[in-house]
């Protein structure tokens, strides 16, 4: 996850999508220009939104919609808050962490925290060992799962990037100078799949535990569906192009319904450099925003990472892994009939025949929402190995009338090989004319209505720049303000309630914006108020009540249009009256990111990314990205 792309952060919290402008600036005068203009003009065009089961009333092209004030206004206020157990909290701008009255948190697991007892304690002078950086919990925690395999407890947790200057403290500006440096950033990301148990003094990770494991930028991978064996895949250390090294940029993740682990490989394209600068590159690596800078020198010291030596590396990142928790020593699977990407999250759903449904967000300004429809059918007990490889990826296209299509990308419709297309997937999107998105972060399946929401967290080029594809980034629709800077919630309800329908209708759940500072779309949507207020959603889960849990991942300077938005936060929303209560508060510098719930749903554990220091361990210490475990004080479910 990137946070708000108008930031520039450097290494510590950095967004990908500055780092790209940074290397490639656009113009300043665009095409756009006019565009901008006339959705600025546009006061007032928010009114209503429209909530409720199957209700598509968002037409912002010349109409406004259904009243959602209206719907809100005949729920009595015990009846909207009855939904909430628990009392909303304030803002906060410190650097802790805050839940409301009647619950309790405490840190599971941080970054260097010992999965076996073999690795060395974490020193905040070293930023940690290297020689034992693959035997302990990694950095920047995000997109997780639990796991109940028999009697134990398992958590598969990402570790999305590094940030050298914390784990190389020693080095000047934390750039590698070794290969054994870049060795150490390499194990700290990738996934943690680790026990844990909960005794008197609270949650913990069993270490030695037989299911402790790491995954990281060196650990074998297979690679199947259509993509596996192709030219572009093939290397001379894998001439077969079947099998690979490492998972990169792991953001978000999902289930499956047969119990494994979906990481998802997001912007892998800053892994990769060149020693010479000189180099040609293929015309596609610009869509994916791969040229011969890198984030972390890799190039330097591992050839792997250097394009003028190794060209196709690239192809083999950017896919959805699959990985079997219940087993430490099985080869996690590049899944790449999912399409290559920067992946954002996998959320799955069944079709009511039985079939697969995976519906992926590619997060980046002006890029798609994507679904996978396996062609096998699920059957509980039955092989699985080939669903995930055998089906259509579709995607997006969003009407004004509030209408909308997945689009099947076949070899007739793109013009294109199906392996092409699992390995140039953005390519084949923009021909079929998918709708450009406000960055699709999260997708979370509501298991109470056959209803999907997608967080668009921000886009601060809608309606002035293209993508990186050349497409139009129009103001409308799903995304429906220019410059955006706050983000929004879309929802979508497949034709005849089955998710492998190819119609679909849909409306925003919310729009987030700051109604303190503006009067007009920014202030945000009419369930959005000054108590409530947020920027940029980006992770989201559904309880299994059916409340919909919102993190967050933007600016929090609290100034200017963020002022009184505090630190990043998670909010709980209810699907069925547009409610959204502000439920935890994240520390300054951090954002909050991942969740899951113990077996018994007493315990919700929460990710906390990039915090500043001194969390979680006091003054004088490194900001160290953790796990914590919430719970009730009075010990009951938390959904």
């Amino acid at each position: 996850m990137d946070r708000n792309d108008s930031q520039h952060i450097d290494y510590e919290g950095f967004s990908f999508d500055a780092f790209d402008e940074a290397r490639r600036p656009d113009p300043e005068v665009t095409g756009f220009d006019q565009v901008v203009e006339a959705a600025l003009s546009r006061r007032g065009f928010l009114g209503v939104l429209a909530y409720g089961s199957g209700a598509a009333a968002m037409g912002l092209g010349t109409g406004m919609g259904m009243g959602m004030g209206s719907l809100l206004s005949s729920v009595s206020a015990e009846a909207a808050t009855s939904r909430f157990a628990f009392k909303p909290i304030p803002i906060a701008t410190d650097f802790t962490v805050h839940v409301p009255e009647g619950y309790t948190w405490r840190v599971l697991a941080r970054w260097g925290d010992p999965l076996f007892s073999d690795a060395v304690a974490f020193d905040h002078a070293t930023g940690g060992d290297a020689a034992t950086s693959n035997r302990v919990f990694g950095e920047n925690t995000d997109g997780m799962e639990l796991f109940a395999i028999g009697n134990r407890q398992v958590i598969a947790v990402n570790h999305e990037y590094v940030n050298p200057k914390l784990n190389l403290p020693k080095n000047e500006d934390g750039k590698p100078m070794s290969a054994e440096d870049v060795r150490k950033l390499q194990n700290l990301q990738g996934v943690t799949v680790m026990e844990v148990a909960e005794s008197e003094g609270g949650w913990n990770i069993v270490v030695d535990s037989p299911l402790n494991r790491r995954i990281d930028h060196n650990t074998e991978m297979r690679l199947s569906g259509p993509a596996a064996g192709h030219d572009l895949l093939k290397t001379a250390a894998d001439p077969a192009g079947t099998s690979s090294l490492g998972t990169f940029n792991n953001c978000g993740a999902g289930k499956t319904p047969w119990g494994t682990y979906l990481t998802c490989e997001e912007n892998f394209n800053g892994y990769f450099g060149s020693t010479d600068e000189t180099v040609a590159l293929p015309d596609d690596f610009k869509r994916y925003g791969i040229d011969a800078k890198s984030v972390y020198s890799y190039e330097k010291f591992d050839e792997r990472f250097d394009l003028s030596k190794h060209l196709n590396e690239p192809y083999r990142a950017g896919y959805i892994v699959e990985i079997d928790p219940a087993d430490p020593a099985s080869t996690p699977v590049k899944r790449t009939a999912l399409g290559r990407f920067k992946h954002e999250n996998a959320a799955t759903a069944l079709a009511r025949d039985g079939r697969v449904v995976v519906y992926l967000g590619d997060d980046e300004r002006g890029e798609f929402l994507y679904k996978f429809v396996s062609a096998g059918i699920y059957t509980p007990g039955g092989d699985t190995s080939t669903l995930l490889d055998e089906g259509m990826l579709h995607v997006a296209r969003f009407a004004e009338d509030g209408s909308g299509e997945w689009i099947a990308l076949t070899p007739e419709a793109t013009g294109m090989t199906a392996a092409e297309i699992a390995i140039l997937t953005r390519v084949a999107a923009s021909k079929v004319g998918a709708t450009t998105m406000d960055r699709p972060e999260w997708v979370a399946v509501n298991p109470v209505a056959i209803e999907a929401y997608c967080a668009l967290t921000n886009n601060s080029r809608r309606g002035v720049k293209p993508n990186a594809g050349g497409d139009e980034t129009p103001v409308g629709g799903p995304n429906p303000r220019a410059e955006n800077k706050y983000g929004q919630i879309v929802r979508w309800y497949p034709d005849g309630d089955d998710h492998a329908a190819t119609g679909f209708t849909w409306d925003l759940f919310v729009m987030a914006g700051n109604p303190t500072v503006h009067e007009d779309a920014y202030a945000g949507s009419e369930n959005v108020n000054e108590g409530n207020m947020f920027n940029s959603p980006d992770g989201m889960m559904f309880d299994t009540t059916g409340l919909l849990w919102i993190q967050t991942d933007g600016d929090d300077d609290n100034e200017g249009d963020f002022a009184g938005q505090g630190n990043n936060q998670m909010l709980a929303g209810d699907p069925a009256t547009g409610r959204i209560e502000r439920f935890l508060t994240g520390p300054n510098g951090s954002e909050v990111t991942g969740l899951t719930w113990s077996a018994d749903r007493r315990t919700m554990f929460v990710g906390i990314q990039h915090p500043k220091a001194p969390f979680p361990d006091g003054e004088g210490t490194l900001g160290r990205s953790s796990i914590i475990a919430v719970k009730r004080d009075d010990n009951l479910p938390l959904g």
